[in-house]
């Protein structure tokens, strides 16, 4: 069964649960629910405005949400693709406990990613030392102990990594420069590009390093690794992302009078003498004290008002990269580790599925889902999926021994061809900032100026900036605009700007769950602009609107979008 095309519009408001926002405060319209527009609404609510989320596609979540699949009379939730997080993603894990979801996510005590060496079949470690050094001291045990590159490389690495960290990821020269051919220049041998460099970048900014900005790369590297030991510890989600993200959103904002309304499109963006209009798809218009425009670029570019000072052609210019996940099957355990990472081969990074799926509770007993996360993706993205599956299906039995004794029971492929902007060198020039010079308006996501790749840390943190800039014009501020990180040193030539940050607590408060359920409209919700309802038992589900999911058959497709 496939579930596609044209979603009703569903309404959420608050029934009972949580205070509604104070009345008199405002109200602000944020366009597109992904991380960046969830982000935003929740600053807007904690700050006693009534936010007004309107998302096209039948869930929220954006690029990091859920759909459901068929198997063996059962469903599995399939993730649009695998997310990780570093310790270091301070909005982010802010926002997962905003939302009262950090317990379904692990965090790792210390940084620990096993890697295995394809042309050996050996693994060795990336792990960060018990001993509490200070960084980046830390990395020396990590890099020396690391067997996938020679004695000499190792070394190289570790003063490679400290000039990276002394670069001005904003100097244009920088970020101009490719981090490939400054690794080339400083020593860095194909072997260490690869298996190390590579490693880290590749999964972060989307792209080889031959083709990712040096302003970027810097980032990744000062941030993740040099500035704290325990920076670059990983987290990884338990649960459906649609459950961690989208889920518990709409219970968040429920709860505190927020209005969440999905399949719903915003087609116009006008300023008028009091504020703002929006029209939605079926002429519509709400009006709005401030807006928030956190869709994708190319959709952004087409619902600029007149007068932002932004450039559409800009927008347009950022251009995509894709990534792809293969998902296979097994019946028995393939994979004894959580996630793996593997060097010399097709296969970039494996994570093992099976309790967060579902398929622990509806597939046969020591079933194992693995699902394979393939980054910059451009060789790959449009090839046939009998292809794709003869390809990582004979490297997977290639590697593990137990894939080749074990029946693969289903294998398909997702396809996310949009997933990040292309992070290229010479990126920074097109990323505009959130503030667009029209008071009240202000664009949130990834490919906004955050200073951060194209990830959820980003996409969270352009959220609260463009939240900041439009509730600063409607004279609000408070507890939630109260707590401001500030960048790196400016030693280190990078912009002072502040970036700003919510009070959320990242060790977990939850806030109090509302009356209706997450996946529901609540019934008899006042205010309602149009009838809605969530049909119950389909088979499978199309959180995007885009997927063409067809069960019992070895593919699925997801055009995806932009982590925003």
């Amino acid at each position: 069964m496939s579930v596609r095309g044209d979603t009703p519009p569903v309404h959420w408001s608050r029934e009972g649960g949580g205070a509604a926002a104070p009345a008199g405060r405002g109200r602000v319209v944020v366009i597109g629910g992904g991380l960046a527009g969830i982000a935003a609404a929740l600053v807007a609510a904690d700050e006693g405005v009534e936010p007004v989320l309107l998302e096209a596609r039948p869930r929220l979540g954006g690029a990091t949400t859920s759909f459901q699949r068929s198997f063996q009379g059962g469903s599995l939730w399939i993730d649009t693709g695998q997310h990780v997080f570093m310790r270091c993603c301070t909005a982010y894990r802010g926002l997962l406990a905003r939302l009262g979801v950090t317990h379904l996510t692990t965090l790792q005590p210390r940084l620990d990613v096993e890697v295995l060496i394809a042309g050996s079949l050996t693994r060795t470690r990336l792990r960060r030392t018990r001993v509490p050094l200070p960084a980046p001291l830390h990395l020396a045990p990590a890099l020396l102990g690391y067997r996938a590159l020679p004695p000499a490389d190792r070394i190289r690495a570790a003063l490679a990594a400290l000039r990276i960290g002394r670069l001005d990821q904003r100097d244009p020269k920088v970020d101009g420069d490719s981090f490939g051919g400054w690794l080339e220049r400083h020593g860095q041998s194909a072997v260490a590009t690869e298996a190390l460099w590579e490693l880290l970048t590749v999964a972060t900014l989307n792209a080889p390093a031959s083709d990712a900005s040096l302003g970027l790369a810097a980032k990744v590297v000062r941030t993740g690794l040099l500035e704290g030991a325990d920076a670059g510890d990983l987290g990884w989600p338990e649960a459906p992302l649609q459950e961690l993200h989208g889920d518990a959103a709409v219970r968040a904002l429920t709860a505190v009078g927020g209005t969440v309304r999905t399949g719903t499109k915003a087609r116009a963006v006008v300023r008028t003498s009091t504020g703002w209009e929006v029209t939605l798809d079926g002429g519509e218009v709400l009006t709005a004290d401030g807006v928030v425009l956190a869709v994708p670029p190319p959709a952004a570019a087409g619902l600029l008002p007149e007068g932002t000072g932004v450039d559409p052609a800009k927008l347009r210019a950022l251009g995509a990269s894709p990534i792809i996940n293969v998902h296979m099957i097994f019946d028995r355990p393939v994979l004894d580790v959580p996630m793996l990472a593997v060097v010399g081969s097709p296969v970039q990074w494996i994570f093992d599925r099976t309790i967060s799926s579902g398929l622990a509770k509806v597939g046969p007993p020591g079933a194992q889902y693995l699902a394979l996360s393939q980054s910059a993706a451009q060789e790959w993205v449009d090839q046939p999926a009998n292809d794709l599956r003869a390809l990582f299906v004979e490297e997977m039995r290639r590697l593990f021994p137990a894939a080749r004794e074990a029946e693969l029971l289903e294998v398909f492929v997702t396809r996310e061809r949009t997933a990040t902007f292309d992070q290229a060198p010479g990126s920074l020039g097109l990323r505009p900032d959130q503030a667009t010079g029209l008071p009240g308006f202000a664009l949130a996501g990834t490919w906004t100026d955050t200073g951060w790749p194209a990830t959820m840390e980003g996409a969270v943190r352009s959220g609260i900036a463009a939240a900041r800039e439009t509730l600063a014009t409607m004279a609000v501020s408070g507890s939630a605009l109260s707590a401001v990180e500030h960048g790196p040193s400016a030693n280190r030539g990078e912009s002072l700007a502040a970036v700003p940050t919510q009070s959320w607590d990242v060790a977990g408060q939850a806030p109090a769950a509302p009356a209706a359920p997450a996946t529901e409209p609540a019934a008899g919700a006042a205010g309602a602009a149009e009838a809605g309802t969530v049909t119950a038992g389909a088979a499978v589900t199309d959180p995007a609107s885009t997927h063409k999911v067809t069960t019992q058959t070895e593919t699925s497709t997801s055009t995806g979008g932009f982590p925003v």
